[in-house]
Formats: structure tokens, sequence, C-alpha cells
């Protein structure tokens, strides 16, 4: 049954935290506060809020063991004057914020709050500056900040240590936003529209990851930090087949675009030990043809930035899709992890909305971000490897390819029309543009070929658990090597390109 948010079902914030840690484990960090110069009216609102609640302020905090791991957890409690935030509850949270910085333990917020506290006005206003900087002190050291947004989170909540977190869900019917309904009413004499601040349409537009039911929580989060906090080791590396045959390279790209064909998802299902999928952007904008994941090859953790195949039927890759994968690549550097990349596409979006949404703009960047990317990187051929879109993914310190994966700059069609002004020597392009993985090989470009016996669309679980193997592999050895190893190499086979 999906959890009701209403305030007569409304968990307070230590409700949550025992449904989250382990029984016994949880040590409160917090002290009364100290208030000074504040009128007795607000006086007696803070009296009567520690009356009804038992807390001294809005938010809850300390620490505790989840699945026996150790975290620190930030908890607003709405019953606490609406879960405003003012001067002393801003400073627990940025004391517990730093401690958790200084302790090197994860972060877990779970927001509920009508924002700023108006009886403090600007002065507590302010510290909304300073809760983001702890936050962004904490994961520039390296360390996991996961937020649950919780009924209701608006004002300075939402635009502070609500927005920050690199893994962000909400609770089922949550009204999320920045702007307060009651507000928006009072200001403007009409309704805000329904439908726009709930936690199921943030998600639908690539704002937040999932929406999870409080029951979910704990292994949502439990999974989460299994990956970001890793160790891996380096498993033997895998004992391949040999190749059957070098195909001719129009053989190639049409066993490539066989619809059935295994791509990133299925690679995932029957090749990863975990996965957590995350949605868009975080700001906005999201694309079905571009999966974004934190992943586990068998004990190999990574950020995954997939081309789906099917993703990408009647929705090309556009410029949004690029900007998840920026995403995907700021996570791989804030918390240490490889970035894995996985080409499969037949193009990128040729249309005006791709020109008019930057398009080039975002190759660019990308381009430019993976060849000087601060964490190890592994690229995967998979499958289709067409234009720009796929090169937008291409740059990495290892990169393998399924053995029928090829890339060019147009399809072999587009190339044999720009040429012969036809399509009917496309099968002729293929051959004189050393698309094939064996021809980029040769060059330099590719390390290993992951032999297909004698296609991947025959063999798909075997195939994918093979390459799952090398994949494991290959993380594995990038995640121990040093970076500046790894980018000193890097610019090495980019400068011999």
């Amino acid at each position: 049954m999906a959890y009701d948010p209403s305030v007569s079902n409304r968990r307070s914030a230590q409700e949550l935290i025992d449904l989250v840690v382990d029984d016994g484990s949880w040590e409160s960090w917090d002290k009364p506060p100290r208030r000074e110069g504040i009128s007795q009216e607000y006086a007696d609102e803070l009296a009567r809020a520690e009356e009804r609640t038992g807390l001294t302020e809005s938010v809850v905090t300390g620490r505790g063991l989840l699945r026996g791991r150790p975290v620190v957890i930030v908890a607003g409690e709405f019953g606490f004057l609406a879960g405003s935030i003012g001067r002393a509850s801003a400073q627990r949270l940025v004391d517990a914020i730093e401690r958790a910085t200084a302790e090197r333990l994860p972060l877990l917020a779970a927001t509920c709050s009508g924002g700023t506290r108006m009886q403090e006005g600007t002065p507590a206003f302010l510290m909304m500056i300073k809760i983001a900087q702890a936050i962004s002190l904490h994961r520039e050291a390296g360390l996991p900040n996961l937020v649950y947004l919780r009924h209701p989170t608006t004002g300075g909540v939402m635009a502070t240590w609500g927005s920050l977190g690199q893994m962000s869900c909400a609770e089922p019917g949550a009204l999320v936003g920045f702007l307060g309904p009651r507000v928006y009413e009072a200001l403007y004499g009409e309704k805000f529209p329904e439908g726009v601040q709930t936690a199921e349409n943030l998600y639908a537009h690539g704002i937040i990851d999932a929406v999870v039911e409080h029951e979910q929580l704990a292994d949502i989060l439990d999974r989460s930090l299994s990956i970001m906090l890793a160790t891996p080791t380096v498993p033997p590396s895998p004992e391949l087949p040999k190749l059957i045959d070098e195909p001719d390279a129009w053989q190639s790209i049409q066993r490539s675009r066989r619809a059935d064909r295994p791509g990133v998802r299925e690679l995932l299902r029957y090749a990863a030990s975990d996965v957590i999928p995350l949605n868009g952007t975080g700001q906005g904008e999201s694309d079905p043809g571009l999966f974004l994941g934190l992943v586990r090859f068998g004990n190999s953790p990574a950020v995954l930035l997939g081309q789906d195949r099917r993703g990408q039927k009647g929705q090309p890759l556009g410029p949004g899709a690029l900007r998840v994968a920026r995403r995907g690549m700021r996570l791989a550097v804030e918390l240490g992890l490889p970035l894995m990349t996985v080409i499969d596409t037949p193009g990128a979006a040729l249309s005006p909305d791709a020109e008019q949404g930057g398009l080039a703009g975002e190759i660019a960047r990308s381009l430019a971000n993976l060849s000087t990317l601060d964490a190890p990187s592994l690229c995967l051929l998979l499958g289709e490897g067409n234009g720009g879109g796929a090169l937008a993914l291409l740059p990495a310190d290892k990169i393998l390819a399924a053995q029928h994966a090829w890339l060019s700059p147009l399809p072999p069609e587009g190339a044999s029309a720009i040429v012969h002004r036809d399509i009917d020597h496309a099968d002729e392009m293929a051959r004189s543009q050393h698309v094939r993985s064996s021809d980029l090989q040769a060059i330099g470009l590719v390390d290993q070929i992951i032999p297909e016996l004698p296609d991947a669309a025959d063999e798909p679980e075997d195939f994918c658990l093979r390459v799952g193997r090398v994949v494991a592999h290959e993380l594995a050895v990038l995640a121990t090597t040093p970076l500046e190893t790894l980018r000193a190499r890097r610019s090495l086979r980019i400068n011999n390109l």
C-alpha cells in the first residue's frame, strides 16, 4: 500500500530514523539551543513546539548504523513549527554535516519543512548559504550525500539541503517544490496548478531519481552506499574464446542492427551484481535513450552511462542525454568511482529541437570532460557507434569492443549519399572507412575485442556474462591504478590518434 503523506499519517523524524537504522544504534548529536534576544511571543511558540514534539528544534541529527554501516542522518520534524529552519536549527544542521565530513561518514538527509522560519526573518534566511557550503565541502571530500524528500519540502530547505544530494528520492505523493502553495495563492489570488509539485511529477521531469516508500528506504540507501563505498579487488583476468572469424564490415553493421541484439539493459540484467538507476539531470531534463546509474560488476563499482537502444526508438539521442551524461561524470569524480560508458546508438537527433538545444556544444563539452576526467574511465562499444552521439562517450582509459561493434562518422548509407549521391554503395563505404572493431584495434583505439559466437543476438545471456567478466576485471584494475598514471596514458592515446 502506498504511503499517505497527510498530516494524520505523517511519520515523525525519529520514527523515520528508527525505521532506517539498526536497532539500538542511534546516537543523538542534538544539544539544547541557545536563544537570545527573541520576543516573548516567539518564545512561547517555541515552548509549545517543544512540549508538543519532545524536541528542542525542527531538525534531528545524529549517527547510527545502516545494515552495520555508520551513517549520519539529519532529518526535519514538521511538527516543530512546520519544520521551519531558524538560526539554531540551521546551525545544528551545519554542525552535523561538518562532523560527518570530519569523521568521513556518509550523510542521509530526510527533509520535511515549509522553509525558512519567518519569525527570524533575514538572519535565518542567510543561513541557507552556510548550509549549502557545508554540504558542498562534504561532497568535495568524496563522501556520499543521499536525500529523501518528505511531505512537504518547500522553500529554503528545498533550495539547499533538499537539492544537493548525489542521489535524491521522495516519498509517494509528497508535495515538493520551491514555492509554497499558500504563498502563491496569497500573492496572486489563485491556486497553484495541481500536480506540479508532486514527487511523481518531479520524477517524470528528471528532477529526482526515484519515488520510494518508507519501508523500502533502508534497502535503497544500503544498496546505494554498497556501490558508492565499495572497495574493489582485482579478479583474475577472464579467459575468452578465440574469435571465430573476422567478419566483413557490412556484415557487422547488419548484425549490430538486429532488433534482438542485447543492449545495455540486457547487459545489466545478466551481468551486473547490483544496479541503482538514477534519473535525469536533476535539473528538469531527462532522455530515455541514455541510462544513468550506480552499478557493480562483481565487486567492481562504477557510475554507468549507457546508450539504451530501445529508449532511442522514435526518439534519437538529444542534447538532454549528454547533459544527463555530464551529471554522471560529475558523480564519478565526486565519489572517486570509475566511469563506464556504453556506446550503442544509431546516431544523435538531427532536428530543429536538437539544434536549438545546443547539441553540438553538448558533444564538445562531453568530449572535453571525458578526455580530462579526474576519475578512471572505461568505454564499451557494444553495438552501433554512429556519429557524434557515439563519439561523445568514447574517450576513456580503457576501450573494449564487442566483435560486431563499429564506429563511424555517419551511417554507411549517409556516407554513400555524400560520396556517390545514392545509398546503394553503403556496403562499399563501410568496408573503406575502417569502422570494424578489428580496424579500431589496429589503429590503437580499442584495447580488447570481446568475441560473439557468432552473434550476440544468438547467445544474449552468454555474451553478456562474457562481457561482464571482462568489465569486472578492467574496472577493478582501473580503480587500483593511480589517477596520474591513467591520465598520462589517456593523453598519450589521444595524442597518437
